[in-house]
């Protein structure tokens, strides 16, 4: 008949996490791919959530999400980063950190404008982007360290150029950037007149001496920066899909409109139950979980070296790449595949990472897991060495 599907439908084919995901269920292993945390949900979120059930909250919200939900992000923003945002102009709520970037791509980028992306990238990122027909630059960070120069940088703006994502604290890498890094990059954004769109749902994941800085508070940036953060992981709430964007008036507006059109709104109950929790959860509450996740970190990662599969030790995030080039294999995905075989836990291979053959000698593993199952985890991963 000449039916065919469109162009654009290649950016979005099922993932490696996901098909890994499904792998890894077909012989009923751990599922250490896929960054679904299995840890409890706040009492404070549940509840609030479920009060709103009951209290009848079961319809469309303002397509910028509740005002008491914006208002608890506004509130907290300043406590944690400094930085003033109006909940009734500057916050859109959407259906998850991805719904929000989607939404601020549609909004602000066109056909053919191009990206920087630092890879090791996030895959959804990349077809986020492509979604909007904008094109993803690549610039591989080096190890040790995932460091980049400034001529690295510099050399890869064109006239195309939009934009720039920074993923602080990055997935898969864990890697944060530095005070020195950001404001280099912030020079480069204002010398280009350039978006910097920021992934910063990993914020309270931070370990060691490490400290996160969102990339809006550095000096002129707030007006060019569309900050994306979320619950997902913060609440152990990955299914909830309560997301958002903080920005400028002048493009929250746009990417509103355009979560109306997609979204309509997030789920009303839910962006209750996340207001409640942002309300009432202190600040030992993001401290505590940074303490938590270093020891689910330093405990699997001692693991991996037992194994003989060298980590490189991720300083924020709930992922590690670790090197699976003794692994029988020629591919990433076939170094992974016989992880899944042998032991029963599930990786991503590091090719989902890049854009080229780089990352065939890293997988990714996820550790936000509960204790038992992440015990388990290390002790299988022990058979590699059998």
């Amino acid at each position: 008949m000449g039916l065919t599907l469109s162009e654009r439908h290649a950016c979005v084919l099922q993932s490696e996490i996901r098909n890994m995901s499904i792998e890894c269920a077909r012989v009923n292993g751990l599922n250490l791919a896929q960054g679904v945390c299995d840890t409890p949900v706040p009492e404070q979120v549940l509840q609030g959530a479920a009060q709103a059930v009951e209290q009848g909250m079961n319809t469309y919200t303002h397509y910028a999400g509740l005002l008491q939900l914006r208002q608890a992000i506004a509130d907290k923003q300043k406590s944690f980063s400094g930085i003033l945002f109006d909940p009734e102009s500057d916050i859109i709520v959407s259906a998850g950190a991805t719904g929000a970037l989607y939404c601020a791509f549609q909004a602000l980028l066109n056909p053919g404008d191009e990206v920087i992306v630092f890879e090791p990238f996030y895959g959804y990122h990349i077809s986020t982007l492509q979604a909007a027909e904008a094109v993803p630059v690549y610039l591989a960070l080096t190890l040790p360290g995932w460091s980049f120069s400034e001529h690295d940088l510099e050399h890869l703006v064109t006239p195309r150029t939009k934009g720039i994502i920074v993923n602080t604290p990055a997935n898969p890498s864990g890697k944060i950037f530095s005070s020195a890094e950001l404001e280099l990059i912030a020079s480069i954004a204002e010398r280009h007149d350039l978006f910097v769109f920021t992934d910063e749902i990993y914020e309270h994941f931070v370990y060691g001496d490490h400290a996160h800085r969102s990339f809006a508070a550095l000096p002129g940036m707030k007006e060019r920066t569309i900050t994306i953060s979320g619950v997902s992981k913060t609440f152990s709430v990955t299914g909830w899909r309560i997301g958002y964007a903080l920005c400028d008036a002048r493009w929250a507006r746009a990417i509103g409109y355009f979560n109306d059109l997609v979204y309509v709104c997030a789920p009303a109950p839910l962006q209750a139950g996340v207001a409640s929790g942002m309300r009432e959860l202190d600040s030992h509450y993001y401290r505590s979980l940074a303490v938590n996740y270093q020891a689910k970190r330093d405990r699997f990662c001692n693991a991996l070296v037992r194994a003989g599969l060298a980590p490189f030790i991720p300083d924020g995030a709930y992922y590690v790449l670790a090197d699976v080039s003794t692994i029988p294999g020629i591919t990433a995905k076939e170094r992974a595949m016989h992880i899944l075989h042998t032991t029963g836990v599930a990786s991503v291979p590091g090719r989902a990472f890049y854009h080229d053959k780089r990352g065939e000698s890293f997988v990714r593993f996820c550790f936000a897991k509960d204790d038992a199952v992440l015990d388990e985890a290390c002790l299988r991963l022990q058979l590699l060495t059998e």
